[in-house]
């Protein structure tokens, strides 16, 4: 345990920041599965989950939470499943 008081305020913003990032992480990760298995019901409702995951996404690039390469790699490779989705039916 540091015995510094600045180290103190900072490993509390980072416990605090870490908890915040886990659950933007965890968030991305359910708008991305609902938007593929809205994809292979074939539902209206497919269009805008993905748009919703491809915002979340975005948004934790914006924020620093994910590198903005892999926000787009995983866009990427959302679209391309769902593409594929799409052809196979």
């Amino acid at each position: 345990m540091a015995n510094i008081k600045s180290q103190i305020k900072r490993n509390k913003q980072n416990e605090r920041r870490h908890e915040r990032n886990k659950a933007v992480r965890s968030e991305l990760k359910t708008r991305v599965k609902s938007a593929i298995t809205a994809a292979e019901a074939g539902g209206e409702d497919s269009v805008e989950a993905v748009r919703q995951a491809i915002s979340k996404l975005d948004k934790a690039a914006g924020k620093g939470i994910i590198h903005k390469n892999q926000a787009s790699r995983r866009k990427s490779r959302l679209m391309a499943r769902i593409a594929k989705l799409q052809a196979e039916s």
